[in-house]
């Protein structure tokens, strides 16, 4: 299993260098940040630094969307930083959230990011593609690849990954939901004529590491009202108790009143107090390092490739190096 750390681009960029960097020495093989451009700096100026000053670790967003940059653009991005560090990226992508919202636009179909997920990859990669009725190829692309992972919940984005995606980003750490979800994708890839096991499968959730539960749960309960937005926007589409979505999933929002982006992904939001401890303790991984273990296994048994370990909690450096002390070697092989 790889690891990955998902950071918020706050100010200033030198720290979230730093503990990329940090991340990198304790095993850690994928940078993320959020992509929102009114709440946090551009990641992509962040990632050149990352870049350059680490080895190994590929970067990217979880996730950007087809509106805030135009897929050409977004291509041109990407592969204008794999070409000065050497193919080390990758695309996460969405309808868009925070990005969308916070700008007074709605989140983007799943048919444009459908179509986006292709445009992008073709033109990082240096293939031509069309962007609307007009088909452009960027010329100075040589040996090109970016792989486009795509977050998704309801059954017809779930079904649009297995089909288009080179990965499937989801933002729960519940193994129920977890095994729902994959096996919607990869009948999905297989539907498609795909090999499922071309879909890398990549699980993100705040992970805290010590003893004080409590205090790990209000740390990291932000992350239920942040995914309960993703969750109402299913709730709205495809109704309550409608079999399309499981309950566990969905039940769970019923007291959420309103959303204030101003705490988006951050402790101590006031917006998330509808969300249980139940639902902290199924959604992340909270308690010692045996507990992450024991929970990380039964991902990893599910099909799971890669933990991306939200570290947007006041213990960020702590974590960190217990995962590399403790957590990355037990998954080495």
């Amino acid at each position: 299993m790889d690891f990955g750390v998902v950071l918020q681009a706050d100010p200033p960029a030198s720290a979230v260098v730093s503990l990329m960097r940090r991340a990198e020495r304790n095993g850690f093989r994928y940078g993320w940040t959020f992509d929102s451009a009114v709440l946090w700096q551009e990641p992509f100026v962040i990632y050149s630094r990352v870049l350059e000053h680490t080895e190994r670790m590929i970067v990217g967003p979880m996730v950007t969307n087809p509106s805030t940059r135009t897929p050409e653009v977004t291509a041109s991005t990407f592969a204008t930083l794999n070409e000065m560090y050497g193919n080390r990226t990758v695309c996460g992508i969405g309808r868009g959230d925070s990005a969308m919202r916070v700008a007074g636009r709605p989140p983007n179909t799943l048919a444009r990011l459908g179509e986006s997920i292709r445009v992008i990859r073709d033109l990082a990669e240096g293939r031509e593609a069309y962007v609307g009725d007009h088909r452009i190829k960027i010329p100075w692309i040589k040996d090109g690849k970016l792989p486009v992972w795509m977050a998704a919940y309801g059954p017809k984005a779930l079904a649009m990954a297995g089909e288009l995606a080179d990965g499937f980003i989801l933002q729960l750490a519940d193994p129920f939901l977890t095994e729902w979800m994959i096996k919607a994708v990869r009948k999905a890839a297989v539907d498609a004529g795909r090999d499922p096991a071309d879909v890398t499968i990549c699980v993100a959730a705040p992970a805290y590491v010590g003893d004080d539960l409590d205090h790990a749960r209000e740390q990291c309960r932000w992350f239920g009202g942040m995914v309960g937005n993703h969750v109402a926007d299913l709730v709205a589409r495809y109704g309550e108790h409608s079999g399309m979505v499981p309950d566990e999933l969905t039940a769970y929002i019923a007291s959420r009143e309103s959303y204030d982006y101003a705490h988006h992904g951050r402790s101590g939001n006031p917006d998330a107090g509808f969300v249980s401890d139940a639902v902290i303790d199924r959604f992340c991984l909270l308690g010692p390092a045996a507990a992450h273990l024991d929970k990380l296994r039964q991902l990893q048994a599910l099909g799971v490739d890669q933990f991306a370990l939200y570290a947007m909690h006041d213990a960020k450096e702590s974590t960190i190096d217990a995962y590399g002390a403790e957590i990355l070697p037990a998954f080495a092989d």
